[in-house]
């Protein structure tokens, strides 16, 4: 834990892509450390799958260079990161090390590495999830959560996490590997894990705010689940008319889909036979939903007979679902509806903004967009001036509604910033 006397908070990022390890962390941290100008209470540190062979040095390495009180980090398909231009650099496919250390005055610091075995049971009281993580929730605490993609418990941490702790913003993302074959790691305070789950949990004078871009965009109108069991979904009725009042039994969706398929173009039909989701709204009582209040789920299959369909979650009667499409079009307009509704929202408060993390679905980048660094630019052009960091993850967590989930196909931002 770390806590110093209240000055200004400073955040920097560096990158290597040196093939040597040795020389990777050697410049990471040298760039990194000269970039700060302050003692680091904070280190995040990304290590990209080429370096699969070399993970159990990582530590080793960096503990000879590095005295940094908290650490955690993992591997990923690709680490984002400052390069030697200070240019914010996506780098995928290929050896890199991203490292960003955090001067945090005022703020409390604790890193933890917890294992599945040791998650208390969903029916549990919060105080066995407190114990667990040993920050109270009167701390008001943050977090950063880094999985490793193997071990099962994940949504338990994050259900209880929430039980616990509510209203905190908790981020971050799965470790991702080279291949299926292949082991990710997590590191933390200087050791090497490869199962369970590793975070941060920040207090005091700091604010953590969270960008969930599912990269999907809605069609169709809004529905409300009249019938549903377990994750099926049975009969629906269009929103529009349960609010004239002439809501009954409710329609069956296959045929609400078909007739939905028949209003659409040339272009979005075809996009619709492999790349249709569906949005579950999080916001009981909100009247007019936006980009970023649904919460964005697999269609499973359907049930030719019944006309029913599956989907990613479960069901129940009263939510309110939308259908949605994702491409790379897609995928961009909803990043860039969300940074423009941040920097609307935020109103000169990206000032006071010092850092941010970046955790990307590793099936975004340049195979989705045909370009290298887009969610990255896309992002420094809303939110400029500050170092951005992450990696390319095997799953994503970040906050819709009032609750986390882990997301798929998501880019997650979390933006630091001095109250």
């Amino acid at each position: 834990m770390a806590e110093l006397a209240a000055d200004q908070m400073k955040w920097a990022t560096a990158l290597s892509t040196r093939p040597s390890l040795e020389s990777a962390i050697a410049e990471v941290v040298e760039q990194a450390q000269q970039r700060l100008q302050a003692p680091a209470d904070l280190a995040l540190v990304f290590i990209s799958s080429a370096f699969t062979s070399e993970y159990s040095r990582l530590m080793p390495l960096l503990a000879e260079k590095l005295k940094v009180p908290a650490l955690i980090g993992c591997s990923g398909g690709g680490v984002v990161g400052t390069n030697q231009l200070g240019q914010t650099e996506e780098v995928e496919g290929t050896a890199a090390i991203s490292l960003s250390l955090a001067h945090l005055p005022g703020a409390r610091v604790t890193a933890f590495h917890v294992t599945a075995d040791r998650l208390p049971d969903l029916d549990s009281p919060p105080n066995l999830w407190v114990d667990l993580i040993g920050v109270p929730p009167e701390d008001q605490p943050q977090f950063i959560l880094l999985a490793d993609p193997f071990s099962s418990g994940v949504n338990d941490l994050l259900q209880g996490l929430d039980f616990a702790y509510r209203g905190a913003i908790k981020i971050g993302g799965l470790a991702s590997a080279a291949s299926v074959s292949s082991r990710s790691s997590l590191f933390c305070n200087y050791q090497q894990f490869q199962e369970g789950a590793v975070g941060v949990a920040l207090s005091g004078n700091i604010t953590l705010e969270a960008i969930v871009a599912q990269g999907c965009r809605p069609i169709g109108p809004l529905y409300r689940v009249v019938e549903g069991e377990r994750n099926i979904i049975l009969k629906l009725e269009e929103e529009a008319e349960n609010d004239r009042g002439t809501c009954g039994v409710g329609q069956i969706p296959l045929e609400l889909l078909q007739g939905l398929f028949e209003t659409l173009s040339e272009e979005d039909r075809v996009l619709a036979q492999h790349s249709l989701f569906i949005g579950i709204a999080r916001n009981e009582f909100k009247q007019v939903l936006e980009q970023g209040d649904f919460l964005i789920r697999n269609l499973l299959g359907v049930d030719p007979k019944l006309g029913a369909i599956a989907i990613g979650d479960r069901v129940r009667p009263g939510q309110r679902v939308q259908f949605h499409l994702r491409d790379a079009q897609a995928s961009a307009e909803d990043l860039e509806s969300l940074l423009a509704r941040y920097q609307r929202q935020a109103d000169g408060e990206t000032a006071s903004s010092v850092g941010a993390l970046m955790f990307a679905c590793v099936g975004r980048g340049e195979g989705l967009y045909g370009e290298a660094n887009f969610d990255s630019q896309l992002f420094n052009r809303y939110v400029p001036n500050i170092p951005l960091s992450g990696f390319f993850c095997g799953g994503e967590i970040g906050p819709v509604g009032d609750a986390t989930f882990l997301h798929g196909y998501t880019s997650v931002f979390g933006i630091c910033r001095q109250p």
